[in-house]
């Protein structure tokens, strides 16, 4: 009972709203999928497929985003995690269809630096974070971690900080004290930084997930999320 984040109560005053964007900096997400595809996002200053960079940004035909594990304009999840997290966060609701995001409707930003085997470069971060800060995503959800300290990476997250962007950032899965033992990027002492820890369906802390008493700011539902 109550281990729950209260949903259809704050769905009572609020069901979300198409002004926010949210980055999913992860494997890309399934843009066309049928529960999400009327949330994502698209760039408004690029023409599809004309092989131009209509928008001036770097990126030739960013229609949905960008893909910084093969470096193409096509950021479609070939793994599944990106899309998964981009529901909980933003599936349409009240549509008789899968599941409903935290918010009906937000938009959904696809940028993905992690490859179909769920791994990808530090390198690869950096410009996703950059690209997500200059298209205007305001919230940036980060479910990955590792590799040690980075201060390009820090760099880039600063810069989200700057421009005023929540990063939130997986706590991480390893069962450790990140107070002891710092985990990236949900340990950069950045101000926007939102580490978080993942409960369970007794609001205990899940048996995999990390903890900080300095580092981690709060827990959410990670258990058995359909």
């Amino acid at each position: 009972a109550d281990a729950d984040i209260d949903a259809p109560e704050a769905w009572d005053l609020h069901t979300g709203s198409p002004n926010v964007l949210v980055a999913v900096i992860d494997t890309g997400v399934a843009y066309d999928h049928p529960d999400l595809a009327a949330n994502v996002w698209t760039n408004p200053g690029e023409i599809p497929g004309n092989g131009v960079d209509d928008d001036g940004n770097g990126y030739v035909d960013d229609v949905y985003g960008y893909d910084f594990y093969n470096y193409d304009a096509n950021p479609y999840d070939d793994h599944g995690h990106g899309t998964h997290v981009a529901g909980t966060i933003a599936a349409v609701g009240n549509n008789g269809i899968g599941v409903a995001g935290v918010s009906w409707s937000a938009r959904v930003m696809a940028v993905k630096f992690l490859g179909a085997g769920g791994s990808g470069s530090t390198t690869g971060a950096i410009g996703a974070v950059l690209y997500a800060t200059d298209m205007g995503a305001r919230i940036m959800n980060n479910s990955w971690g590792g590799g040690g300290y980075s201060q390009a990476l820090y760099d880039a997250i600063a810069a989200a900080n700057a421009a005023d962007a929540l990063f939130v950032a997986a706590a991480g899965n390893s069962t450790s004290n990140n107070d002891l033992y710092p985990h990236y990027p949900s340990s950069y002492d950045v101000p926007n930084v939102l580490a978080v820890a993942a409960t369970t369906s007794t609001d205990a802390i899940a048996y995999f997930s990390s903890y900080g008493l300095t580092t981690v700011d709060l827990g959410a539902p990670g258990v058995d999320t359909l």
